[in-house]
């Protein structure tokens, strides 16, 4: 029986939520000699770190102006001058995973997946889509989103989906040919947070509307008066024709008075080690978050968490939804973070307040969340990819060894 061999896509060169899960997931099927390969149609850092870790990477470049559209600009106009090249790559593609002896192909984002959908039938293989993002409107513009919704139901074999919430968005019929997975984290690769004689208070990710760095340096301004030691930090740079967002972010910090207070730590190779330094992990998207991943992260580095109570975030955070909710400050404290209402700078000034205030609490709520990490393991993660990979090839080997399972975490 042949080893099946899989190639991922990935449209970005860029190291985003859904570029470093895959990077996780990739490495850990190699590690159990599943023959993973990845297909780039853009150069950067995310090749760089795949080849360091040993995952076969290769290149195909799509073109900067189609890369780099964010959700904002994939308004129909763009789409029609975009379609002919699009469909001309698609081809250029579907000859990479010919060449490449791939069985499978895995798209691992929206544009990886408009892409697979034209070249994996041209090359006679099965496709199934890793979905990272919600197909909803407050997410989407209304012409891709009804493409997109379109394409879910009729394209790919299978979808595995990063949490519920972004399963939810899908329509009745591709969910159900969908599976829910969570992205997985190694927990060994984070250490507890170190003390730090100055507090800080970081938002990481991406800069963008829908991560809400504008809702952040809000809430940093209603706290700057009360602790006047405390300092504020932006980790994290946009990626997808976003700058003018991070300008608008960088002129209400100065007109709130509070620029000298707050850093922008732009883009940095190891948000980890930043988040260590931190006293609370803000996470304040004013729109429904498809996952979460950086909360995953700063959980088992230690640090304490707040979040905006929507989408996947719920699953991370309030997993039974047991968890009573303060009508009068929009909040709720969980075994393991705290969530505020999306879009409340007040509310989330609060949560943070809730924290800093109460150490001690603030500690027995990071020691019970380090303990939650299991169901968020790669392994279990690895596991839950490599059986819905296997449903469409039933008939190739997906190991190379004698090794024929991996290990769920329980």
């Amino acid at each position: 029986m042949p080893q099946a061999r899989v190639i991922m896509l990935d449209h970005t060169g860029q190291e985003g939520g859904a570029e470093l899960a895959m990077v996780r997931l990739a490495a850990e099927l190699r590690r159990c000699e599943i023959d993973v390969q990845v297909l780039l149609f853009s150069d950067g850092p995310l090749r760089i770190r795949l080849e360091e870790l040993g995952i076969p990477t290769r290149v195909e470049p799509l073109g900067i102006r189609t890369v780099a559209l964010s959700r904002d600009m994939l308004g129909w106009r763009r789409a029609i001058l975009e379609t002919g090249a699009a469909l001309r790559f698609s081809i250029r593609i579907a000859r990479a995973i010919r060449c490449g002896k791939a069985d499978l192909v895995v798209a691992n984002s929206l544009k990886a997946a408009s892409i697979a959908a034209v070249a994996a039938p041209a090359a006679g293989r099965p496709w199934i889509w890793h979905l990272h993002d919600r197909l909803s409107d407050d997410y989407l513009p209304p012409l891709p989103l009804r493409a997109l919704k379109i394409l879910a139901a009729v394209g790919p074999a299978r979808i595995v989906a990063n949490s519920r919430a972004t399963r939810e968005t899908l329509p009745s019929r591709a969910r159900r040919r969908s599976a829910v997975v969570y992205p997985g984290f190694r927990e060994t690769c984070a250490a507890p947070a170190s003390d730090s004689s100055a507090a800080a208070v970081g938002i990481v990710g991406r800069i963008s509307p829908t991560k809400g760095q504008l809702e952040f340096i809000e809430a940093a301004a209603q706290l700057a008066h009360r602790y006047p030691n405390l300092l504020f930090r932006v980790i994290g740079a946009p990626l997808f024709g976003e700058e003018s967002y991070e300008h608008t972010a960088r002129e209400r910090a100065t007109d709130l008075g509070i620029a000298d207070r707050l850093e922008f730590c732009g883009w940095v190779e190891d948000p980890l080690e930043q988040m260590k330094s931190l006293s609370v992990l803000v996470h304040a998207s004013p729109v429904p978050e498809p996952f979460g991943q950086v909360l995953i992260e700063a959980m088992a580095a230690g640090v304490p968490v707040v979040a905006a109570a929507s989408g996947g975030v719920m699953e991370i955070l309030d997993p039974t939804s047991q968890s009573e909710w303060d009508a009068a400050a929009h909040l709720s404290v969980t075994d393991v973070g705290i969530l505020v209402r999306p879009g409340d700078p007040a509310a989330l000034a609060k949560a943070i307040a809730t924290v800093l205030d109460d150490p001690v609490a603030a500690t027995q709520r990071v020691q019970k969340a380090r303990s939650s990490l299991a169901r968020f393991d790669i392994e279990r993660t690895a596991a839950g990819v490599a059986e819905v990979w296997s449903s469409i090839l039933p008939a190739r080997r997906w190991f190379a060894s004698t090794r024929s399972t991996i290990k769920t975490g329980g």
